[in-house]
């Protein structure tokens, strides 16, 4: 079987990542418990007479998709592959709202054509003219993981050679709402500095869209390899730590062979436990990093993760903002990434300096 390449990536998220020539070198700072991504320049990207009729994932995703096939140097590619949690949420609240207001009559259909979950794809496919496989996962938490999962066996089986891969997600107000009164959503403000400390319940949640072309290629601009993919969508937490030794042996690896490990802490006192097992016990010796102080929660907060993980074995540097233990690297060759969410859905990646 063919090798797995991350050739390039995009991200729109709540830090300025749209800029693919920095990597975090300046920090959106916030204090709250909901955080938006922050807008690039859609007009550079997309028509403006478009981006009237667009939601903001949909725009997100645009755009993540449109850096990350720039940064690739390609104008299209073989297939298109997206990852959503809560889809376009946006119109979905519009048309329900519609629906209630209306008393079900005199309903247009633009919000519930865009409402759909392949909205995204379907708008990535339409700007590059792409008539080859879209498909869209929706699987909460493993949304993102199991796009990447699609790819990674086309890519190995010869069935493309360059294929669009991301997360994207977005913020609702309604949703929001819901996710408060469920105690999702933390209780009282907190900073971004102190997100991963915190002793409540619940996490700050945002949006963003992260996107990379993965190919069988390897060239001079790859960022990495991905090795391998596995997902649980139950785990105990006692049974982290054999999962990960479990997934390191089956790539013929040891903790020894880890070089650092990213971990998708949010802060929610109630499920941080699972990263705690991984932190303090097994990986206690391994430079340790985090992400969702600076992207916020959501279903595929994971693909943020990827991004990190992706741009720091190209740069060979970790960003201060990231680092979650005192433990230098001496070498960045390996890097394992552990994701979870709310103790469901959980999720390891290896990636490889190329």
């Amino acid at each position: 079987m063919r090798k797995v390449y991350i050739q390039s990536v995009g991200s729109v998220s709540a830090q300025k990542t749209f800029d693919n020539s920095e990597f975090l070198n300046e920090i959106s700072d916030y204090n709250d418990t909901v955080i938006l991504a922050v807008d690039p320049a859609y007009k550079d990207y997309i028509p403006p007479a478009a981006a009237r009729r667009m939601a903001k994932g949909i725009k997100m995703g645009v755009v993540a998709s449109k850096l990350a096939l720039t940064d690739a140097n390609l104008e299209n590619v073989d297939a298109i592959l997206t990852g959503t949690g809560m889809g376009c949420v946006i119109d979905s609240e519009k048309f329900v709202s519609a629906i209630i207001d209306n008393n079900e009559e005199y309903l247009t259909p633009t919000s519930f054509i865009q409402s759909t979950h392949n909205t995204v794809g379907g708008q990535i496919a339409l700007g590059l003219g792409c008539k080859g496989y879209n498909f869209t996962y929706v699987h909460a938490g493993i949304s993102f993981e199991s796009a990447v999962l699609d790819a990674k066996m086309q890519l190995e089986n010869e069935e493309a050679n360059h294929i669009l891969v991301g997360g994207v997600d977005e913020l609702g107000d309604h949703t929001v709402k819901i996710h408060r009164l469920i105690n999702h959503i933390k209780p009282e403000a907190v900073s971004l500095r102190n997100v991963l400390t915190s002793t409540s319940e619940g996490a700050v949640f945002s949006e963003g869209a992260n996107f990379f072309v993965l190919s069988s290629e390897q060239n001079s601009n790859c960022y990495a390899e991905l090795c391998d993919l596995k997902t649980f969508n139950t785990l105990n937490e006692q049974d982290v730590e054999t999962a990960a030794k479990d997934f390191l042996k089956d790539n013929d690896l040891t903790i020894n062979d880890i070089d650092l490990i990213v971990l998708g802490n949010n802060g929610d006192v109630k499920f941080d436990g699972y990263y705690n097992k991984l932190s303090n016990g097994l990986f206690s010796e391994t430079p340790q990093v985090g992400y969702k102080h600076l992207c916020g929660e959501f279903n595929t907060a994971s693909s943020f993760g990827f991004w990190l993980g992706a741009k720091i074995l190209k740069s060979q540097s970790i960003p201060d903002i990231v680092r979650m233990n005192a433990v230098q690297a001496k070498n960045l060759k390996t890097i394992l990434l552990y994701n979870q969410y709310r103790g469901e859905n959980h999720s390891f990646i290896l990636l490889k300096k190329c």
